[in-house]
């Protein structure tokens, strides 16, 4: 079974304040982001990963920069991993959107929500389903695989993936700086680790696998 690595971007100042970034331009990690993107880079050095994909978003390609350099790789950026499309609600905070009376569907009903002027999380779900597969696709089933993208996407791939149903994707957590590991495979996939910070002693060393 081909071992992908789902990574999310470390903090920027949106994370850190409680905003929805979104797919907003300009979004760059803050200072303890780029710690934990050096730190993600400094526990994947030796791991032999095969190829490394990244969400074009800044973010994004700044958390696998380290990564890359770490385990001599290119980032391919792949527009396919974007966070969820948050519509009219990006740049908003958290607490000003709760106070909306959409944001219960969005939490507890998460099947019947559509951000305004944005995606469903169906959609959303997908999306990143429809372009993990085809990485998948691209490698050979002992291949270790990493892709560095945004909190929801995660979830939502976990939930696709070990059959969890979508309105039940909220309750898993996805951490700034966080590893989430997957098997994936013909007859199916296995969790192996979620939400994991460094260091990743489960993961294989070059030559151990």
């Amino acid at each position: 079974m081909p071992l992908l690595l789902l990574i999310r971007h470390g903090e920027n100042d949106y994370t850190k304040s409680h905003k929805l970034a979104g797919r907003l331009p300009g979004v760059h990690l803050n200072e303890f982001g780029q710690k934990q993107a050096q730190a993600l880079g400094e526990a994947l050095k030796g791991v032999p990963i095969k190829a490394l994909y990244a969400s074009p978003l800044e973010r994004a390609m700044e958390t696998a920069a380290p990564i890359a350099q770490a385990v001599g790789l290119t980032i391919q950026q792949e527009k396919g991993l974007l966070e969820t499309d948050v519509g009219d609600w990006q740049g908003k905070s958290l607490k000003r959107l709760a106070l909306h009376k959409y944001w219960k569907v969005v939490q507890r009903a998460p099947s019947r929500a559509r951000f305004p002027n944005g995606e469903t999380f169906y959609e959303c779900q997908h999306r990143i389903v429809r372009t993990l597969d085809g990485i998948l696709a691209r490698h050979k089933p002992q291949d270790i695989l990493a892709c560095v993208l945004h909190a929801d996407p995660i979830k939502l791939a976990v939930a696709h993936y070990i059959g969890l149903p979508l309105d039940q994707f909220q309750r898993l957590a996805c951490d700034t700086g966080s590893l989430t590991a997957l098997a994936v495979g013909e007859m199916g996939a296995m969790l192996l680790k979620l939400n994991q910070r460094p260091p990743f002693d489960f993961l294989p060393k070059a030559g151990k696998r």
